[in-house]
């Protein structure tokens, strides 16, 4: 460095220490203190940037001078490197920005000037920082951990990832040839081979506002209304015939979208069952509110109403279809925008599956954010899939030291025993001897009530994949011998985790878990609902009790069982609306002339010439009786006696 910028920073020190001094000794006036203010400390430090850099820059042109001499074009050169000193020299005039903070406002000198008497930094603040608000605010905690990035909802996104873009940018190409007429849209690409949406009937409207959280909900039309009153019926005509005939005149049908995506699913064709409900997904994003935002997380829709069931049983459905295309990550985003529809109510329970698909995308951090802020409010260490993933979550993320994540494995096993037995049978992994014989981790000893095992069968059946790690596999058994040995010594808290367990879990399980199971279709796993009595529909699952009903379930036509021959009761009887009470007693019976009509026989020719009723059944049972009388056994030869005397003689 020169001894010319040595000098310019010396004598700068002696500026700031002057002024220094005085702020800390003398008490100045209002005028003196503007003046002192003049003096900006950061530009020092851009005066001293600047002049190394124009050192560096002076060494670098002697440097290139010296290596230059003798070259014809070293004028030229010289001329450049003019030329950039010029434009490099173009920094910010100290003076300016001098006169700029001199401009400071009365009030903020004023604050300033207090805080340096009592004793705080009286620096400015950088004003690009963000403001964060330490009071707790319920819906906007909720709002933040709840937000959703749009990048994540689209699942090729994810695949680029894992088989490459070209492959999904040329897979993308083909599937979507033809003419470009679709909808932008956040939740789902549509395709140029699905039908426009335009005026569907459907609609979403803004009920209210209340601090910041927006309730909306969906809106059916007169015609649309008429359609659905048809669809009904075809559900109960059990006809799928009729659900065909209504997709190919209204393809916007929302509820008949989503049960022909069950036809497909029932009759193995998941491909087809996928894209019916993104077509579904897509038709409802249509009819958004233009407020309607999925990213804020601010955004509500009642479950009571039947009309916005749709969304959150698509949803669901959808995210179960791409999660098992493994993008879990687009999951997770699902999941946590059908968790801020409702997030007090939580009515198909997603919170037993957003901890599987957070594990699975590896977003250790936000889960163990989620279950921490949420434990408060909804006691989320009390489900067996909360309480096994978030000590997952914590093992990722310990780098060595698992100290937290050992005590909540712990705590795990001790509140849930009856996870350890079928967890290690699911992974096929040989269990140790001293766990076998143990009567902790006994399903027989450890009496568990029907919703307990429902859950634990729930978490093991989804979440098995996860423990198939062998480090997790090894963590896990070194914790299980800990627990052990607390058991064998007797730790009160074994006593307490109990009667907790007895306590707890009683009853039916609710309907919003009920739905879950029955939405994720989980082999050998139904739900036990007590207070249920009815067909379930795959579009609208266990309808809530208190439910705000705009549509009536239809009743199914019936069939008087005194008009029919017994075939047909037969054929009935395998219905099921079949009623064994309106069976006649005697079908021999002659109709009585008080029924009228409904004593008339159904199954009649086309110039109703059809015979009585008696008349026919008399005559089938006579026809029976005479096959009877004819059916003779054959007749077999007996030998006379005297034959048989005859060969009783020769033998003797």
């Amino acid at each position: 460095m020169s001894s010319r910028v040595l000098r310019k920073l010396q004598g700068d020190k002696d500026i700031v220490d002057e002024i220094s001094d005085t702020e800390t000794d003398i008490p100045v006036s209002g005028g003196a203190r503007r003046k002192q203010l003049n003096i900006n400390r950061y530009d020092l430090l851009n005066q001293q940037s600047h002049s190394e850099s124009e050192v560096k820059e002076d060494d670098n042109e002697t440097e290139a001078a010296k290596s230059c001499e003798g070259d014809p074009n070293h004028e030229a050169v010289k001329r450049k490197k003019k030329k950039k000193k010029k434009k490099s020299g173009k920094h910010v005039n100290p003076q300016r920005s001098s006169e700029d903070n001199a401009d400071i406002d009365e009030v903020e000198r004023s604050v300033r000037e207090v805080n340096r008497l009592l004793g705080e930094s009286h620096l400015p603040k950088p004003t690009g920082a963000p403001q964060v608000n330490t009071k707790h605010d319920k819906n906007v905690h909720n709002k933040n951990i709840l937000s959703v990035q749009h990048k994540h909802l689209n699942p090729n996104n994810e695949l680029k990832k894992i088989f490459g873009s070209k492959i999904i940018q040329a897979e993308h190409k083909r599937k979507n040839r033809g003419r470009g007429h679709t909808k932008a849209t956040w939740l789902v690409s549509g395709k140029d081979t699905w039908p426009q949406v335009g005026k569907s009937g459907l609609s979403m409207n803004l009920l209210e506002n209340k601090q910041g959280i927006q309730y909306f909900t969906y809106e059916h039309s007169q015609s649309y209304r008429q359609i659905q009153n048809r669809f009904l019926e075809s559900v109960e005509s059990l006809n799928p015939d009729n659900i065909f005939a209504i997709i190919n005149e209204h393809p916007c049908h929302i509820d008949a979208l989503i049960q022909l995506s069950d036809l497909c699913k029932f009759s193995e064709d998941l491909a087809l069952a996928a894209e019916y409900i993104e077509r579904t997904l897509y038709c409802l994003e249509c009819a958004f509110h233009p407020l309607f935002n999925v990213a804020q997380g601010n955004c509500r829709l009642d479950y009571r109403r039947q009309e916005n069931r749709a969304l959150y049983i698509t949803i669901f459905k959808h995210l179960t279809f791409v999660g098992g295309r493994a993008c879990c990550r687009t999951a997770l985003e699902f999941c946590k925008l059908l968790l801020s529809l409702d997030p007090e109510g939580d009515p198909l329970a997603i919170k037993l599956a957003i901890d599987f698909y957070a594990l699975r995308a590896r977003e250790y951090n936000w889960l163990i954010d989620f279950a921490d802020e949420w434990e408060t409010a909804k006691n989320l260490s009390q489900l067996p899939n909360f309480a096994f993933s978030t000590a997952v979550a914590h093992f990722h993320t310990s780098n060595g030291e698992t100290t937290k994540a050992d005590s909540l494995l712990q705590n795990a096993l001790l509140m849930f025993p009856g996870v350890l037995m079928p967890l290690l049978e699911k992974c096929s992994v040989q269990i140790d001897n001293r766990v076998m014989t143990h009567k902790f981790f006994s399903v027989n000893e450890n009496k568990q009530s029907s919703a307990l095992t429902q859950l634990i069968q729930l978490y093991v059946s989804r979440c098995y994949h996860v423990w198939k790690d062998s480090d997790l596999m090894h963590w896990l058994e070194r914790n299980v011998h800990s627990v052990l040995d607390r058991v064998d010594k007797n730790d009160p808290i074994v006593k307490d985790y109990e009667t907790k367990r007895a306590k707890r879990y009683q009853g039916p399980l609710p309907r919003s878990i009920a739905r879950h199971i029955l939405l994720s279709d989980i082999k050998d796993l139904t739900p036990i609902t007590d207070d249920f009595s009815g067909p379930v529909l795959g579009f609208d699952p266990l309808p809530p009790k208190d439910s705000i009903n705009i549509y009536t379930k239809p009743k199914r036509p019936t069939v008087s069982n005194n008009s029919s021959i017994p075939l047909g009761v037969f054929f009935r009887s395998i219905l099921p609306n079949f009623n064994p009470n309106q069976i006649p007693p005697n079908l021999l019976d002659p109709p009585r002339e008080e029924d009228g009509a409904a004593a008339l026989p159904v199954y009649e020719n086309a110039n109703n010439e059809g015979g009585d009723l008696r008349q026919s059944v008399a005559s089938l049972v006579g026809a029976m009786r005479d096959l009877l009388n004819n059916i003779r056994p054959p007749e077999m030869e007996v030998p006379n006696d005297a034959d048989v005397d005859e060969d009783y003689d020769d033998l003797t």
